[in-house]
């Protein structure tokens, strides 16, 4: 059985998704990000020096967990597992990966945009999914229908996720936790800016926390 992934994204409601292309960037981001309240972060795999990033961020940023995204064949998936990824998540689904899956000791979130990836997942094994491209792919509408058929499955939206819309996201049942990269946007890395960095992660947290206690009104 895959690795309990569903772990992962229960321990955050915003998940970073991280695109790192200094080296010497990766521990300032992850203590900004840490510093604004958010410990669990995705680095994708999408830069030369993606890898390296995860390596600093494991070795000298002790209270955050770092995963790798952008995992979309076997070999990006061992350079994560060596580079000290603590969890891994792909942006698709192929047999190839769902059975990999099953055979590392970190969690692996899957990503599906569908009713028949969903089926593929379930067959072996999976109950927690990244769902991308969110938005394109019919976003909160496609939830909802897809929470009929599969009650049992937990998603991530991501892609097309930002403060204008988590809070729609999160309250659905299915959905604990959402990714985006608008808390580390490009131009904030070139400007050193970690201190907006820690503020957009502030901001997340917070439309999170009035989500929350709307709810807890709404059902009084």
């Amino acid at each position: 059985m895959p690795a309990n992934s569903l772990n992962v994204l229960e321990m955050t409601p915003v998940m970073p998704v991280v695109q790192i292309s200094n080296a010497d960037d990766a521990v300032p981001i992850a203590q900004a990000l840490r510093q604004g309240g958010i410990h669990v972060l995705e680095v994708v795999l999408r830069t030369a020096a993606s890898l390296e990033a995860i390596r600093r961020i494991r070795a000298e940023v002790s209270d955050v967990i770092v995963g790798a995204g952008t995992i979309t064949d076997m070999s990006k998936l061992e350079a994560a597992i060596d580079a000290g990824s603590e969890f891994i998540i792909t942006p698709g689904l192929t047999p190839m990966l769902a059975a990999a899956g099953q055979s590392i000791d970190i969690p692996m979130i899957p990503g599906i945009s569908s009713a028949s990836d969903l089926m593929l997942g379930r067959e072996h094994g999976y109950s927690a999914f990244k769902f991308f491209p969110a938005e394109t792919s019919g976003g909160i509408a496609a939830l909802q229908a897809l929470a009929g058929p599969f009650a049992d499955v937990t998603l991530c939206p991501t892609g097309g996720i930002g403060p204008h819309n988590l809070r729609q996201y999160l309250e659905l049942p299915c959905v604990p936790c959402v990714g985006g990269s608008w808390l580390t946007p490009d131009a904030l890395q070139r400007r050193k800016a970690w201190d907006e960095i820690t503020t957009l992660a502030r901001q997340a947290l917070a439309a999170v926390n009035q989500h929350d206690y709307q709810g807890a009104t709404d059902a009084k």
